[in-house]
């Protein structure tokens, strides 16, 4: 019933015990001694690591693969891969230019690194299945797709360029519903739109921007009948309603918020909500300690939709 307990949380149900999600990442490449950049462009790798991980964590739940920039480089831009890490986009094909006019297509499931997260999820789906487990899809959001896309400047265009900026978080949005379609087809269990910078922009401006151009790949989600989650990062108290406005079963935080503040939101809308085991301060440094910093959250956040995870 692992897998059920974490659907069920992140569509705001009430659960025994809250289940367990680790987002492993390119960690699950470091857990087979293997280097990340190799991890990430081997299906059998890719299969091995995230099995691994499961079993050896005991995980209710586990991303197929936590790569922002699996989208931006289908559709072209150029990423920099490294040992110990996922990769990074290095050139931005619509920084004076609509996608349109740079002549960006939606990625068929031959573009990019989709052929092998195609051929991984099909040999781990059934290992996960034996120790029922979650598989999840991990998309790349609409604003975090759009600065790869046009880099760090669309930030001043959401406010300065609005007709160029809606240009670009439209096609984002396009891409990103391609994902969730590719995602669905793996037999993912949850789909999650991530999008780590939408924290860094006024409740207005995501209401105008990010929601909407989310709405694509959630409806793709809800229409093959498997649950939506939202990830976002940073201290995202500002637009934490807007958060819960996005029309997805659940949502996610990081290490920044209070849970209790968290907690109490996702009530208010009848949202599952993830974290907040603190990244930094307690599992890589250990200036505090992990044990106590578990039972911190799960004391705050409780058994009802609440999914216990990193922050």
């Amino acid at each position: 019933m692992a897998k059920q307990m974490l659907i069920d949380a992140t569509r705001g149900k009430k659960t025994e015990i809250p289940p367990w999600l680790p987002y492993a990442g390119v960690h699950c490449a470091a857990l087979i001694d293997q280097p990340a950049d190799t991890f990430l462009k081997d299906a059998e790798l890719l299969a091995q690591g995230v099995a691994n991980a499961a079993e050896l964590y005991h995980a209710d739940g586990i991303p197929l693969v936590f790569d922002l920039s699996v989208e931006a480089e289908s559709v072209g831009c150029e990423a920099t891969y490294w040992e110990d890490n996922v990769p990074s986009i290095m050139a931005h094909p619509c920084v004076d230019q609509t996608p349109a006019d740079a002549g960006l297509k939606i990625p068929s499931a031959a573009d990019g690194r989709w052929p092998t997260i195609f051929e991984a999820a099909k040999k781990v789906k059934p290992r996960l299945e034996t120790l029922d487990c979650a598989m999840l899809g991990l998309l790349c959001g609409p604003l975090t797709l759009a600065s790869h896309l046009a880099g760090p400047q669309i930030f001043t265009a959401l406010l300065r360029r609005k007709e160029y900026a809606h240009a670009v978080l439209a096609f984002a949005g396009e891409v990103a519903a391609q994902a969730a379609r590719f995602y669905a087809e793996m037999g993912c269990d949850i789909i999650a739109v991530v999008d780590p910078v939408a924290s860094q922009i006024r409740p207005q401006t995501f209401a105008e921007f990010v929601t909407p151009n989310c709405r694509p790949a959630i409806d793709i989600i809800h229409q093959a009948g498997l649950t939506s989650t939202f990830f976002i990062c940073g201290n995202c108290s500002k637009v934490l309603e807007e958060v819960c406005k996005v029309p997805t079963h659940g949502f996610a935080i990081d290490e920044q918020m209070n849970l209790s503040y968290v907690r109490d939101t996702a009530h208010k809308y009848g949202k599952g909500f993830g974290g907040n085991l603190k990244l930094t301060t307690s599992l890589m440094l250990g200036m505090i300690s992990p044990r106590e910093d578990a039972l911190i959250s799960l004391a705050a956040g409780g058994t009802q939709g609440y999914i216990f995870a990193p922050g």
